[in-house]
């Protein structure tokens, strides 16, 4: 049994966002984290493994450098990092990264019982796309929005938010989850975890690796296959200071200074 978790780097946005002359975003000039709802993925594969010692499997696509954040990853537990990476994969929109994603879990390998975890929705897109693209393209059943997990035999019992309350449902397995933050509090790398993270394989996954998998066409991948794109990236202004008001009577005082009432 295993649990593939598809994870994304993400610029970290409490630092300044960095932006080229283009309007498109300086990824290369910006610190980077791991997409927070995927680390809600990740530790819902762990406990999985904690309960039934499955393989946790934990994949993302980006360049070279991503690999530390897969070794993190390692450090809190998971078994094994796939990093697919690939000129040919760059500029890709939703649909073509879950076209790449979709194959590379195909190349790991989806078994009866596996479960393939997402997190909602990546904080520099904000899409919530992915995750059920790729179970569409793998012809797999798909709880979206999961704040709760339980096994039972071949079949999960999730629990799904919804605005106005909760829907229970069972679910058989293979399937995808996508994770919000309300399923778990995700735990941290453990010494001897960030000791041992570097002995544990990294495989990569380049286009040459991936490319007989129907899903991977020229027209369905990168800048090329990609029928969306952003057209112009910006930092919002920087709003003024707030002003704490400590009762009504101050802030009456202070719309009629202000000539508002």
């Amino acid at each position: 049994m295993k649990a593939i978790v598809c994870v994304k780097q993400v610029p970290d946005t409490q630092g300044k966002v960095a932006v080229k002359a283009d309007g498109t975003m300086d990824r290369a000039a910006m610190a980077t984290i791991t997409n927070p709802d995927d680390l809600n993925a990740v530790e819902a594969a762990l406990q999985l493994k904690d309960e039934t010692g499955c393989e946790v499997v934990v994949v993302t696509m980006g360049p070279p450098p991503a690999e530390g954040m897969l070794r993190e990853l390692i450090a809190r537990g998971a078994d094994r990092g796939v990093l697919v990476s690939g000129r040919e994969f760059g500029g890709s929109d939703t649909f073509a990264t879950s076209q790449i994603l979709a194959a590379a879990v195909n190349k790991i390998g989806v078994g009866p019982e596996d479960i393939v975890f997402c997190g909602r929705q990546a904080i520099d897109g904000d899409t919530a796309q992915v995750g059920p693209q790729i179970a569409e393209k793998l012809h797999l059943p798909q709880v979206t929005y999961v704040t709760d997990i339980k096994k039972d035999g071949n079949s999960l019992v999730v629990k799904r938010q919804l605005e106005d309350g909760y829907m229970e449902l069972k679910v058989n397995t293979p399937c995808l989850l996508t994770c919000i933050k309300e399923l778990n509090n995700p735990r941290y790398m453990s010494v001897s975890g960030i000791f041992e993270c570097y002995d544990k394989p990294i495989d990569v996954f380049d286009y040459n690796t991936l490319k007989d998998d129907p899903l991977i066409e020229t027209d369905t991948i990168g800048l090329k296959g990609s029928p969306t794109n952003v057209y112009k990236s910006f930092a919002p202004p920087v709003k003024g200071a707030g002003m704490m008001v400590e009762d009504a009577a101050q802030l009456v005082g202070i719309l009629n200074d202000k000539h508002l009432i």
